[in-house]
């Protein structure tokens, strides 16, 4: 069993930075797949990143390629979702989850590919 907590959410304006991180807690952690994920209002949750066990692959959703960085410290049972540049849209409530696959682009991406997820965390860009 493993608990997500996010936290660093909150407000920031159109091309500012901010850091959300999620805490995990048991002693597994590190043998996870490790994937942020985000809901805007009025909108279906979707991916936005995901990191694999070891920390050495990554992928992220094309909108926010090269702007939002995944990582992770297995020592402190901690991942990060470094978001720079960020835009109106980005808006949304940031989850963090946890599962045990690990592979194609499209199996990492998936929701049912995770077995445990935060409460979420807001992040409002303001214009």
């Amino acid at each position: 069993q493993v608990q997500l907590v996010e936290s660093g959410g909150g407000l920031v304006q159109a091309g500012g930075s901010l850091r959300v991180s999620c805490a995990a807690s048991g002693r597994t952690f590190s043998t996870y797949t490790m994937g942020w994920f985000r809901q805007a209002p009025g909108k279906e949750r979707e991916f936005v990143a995901a990191i694999r066990w070891s920390g050495g692959i990554t992928y992220y959703a094309d909108s926010v390629k090269g702007r939002f960085t995944i990582s992770r410290d297995n020592a402190k049972n901690t991942m990060y979702l470094q978001m720079n540049s960020l835009k109106p849209d980005d808006t949304a409530i940031y989850y963090c989850a946890a599962g045990n696959q690990w592979g194609m682009r499209r199996l990492v991406e998936a929701e049912v590919s995770y077995n445990y997820w935060g409460q979420g965390d807001q992040v409002t860009v303001s214009s």
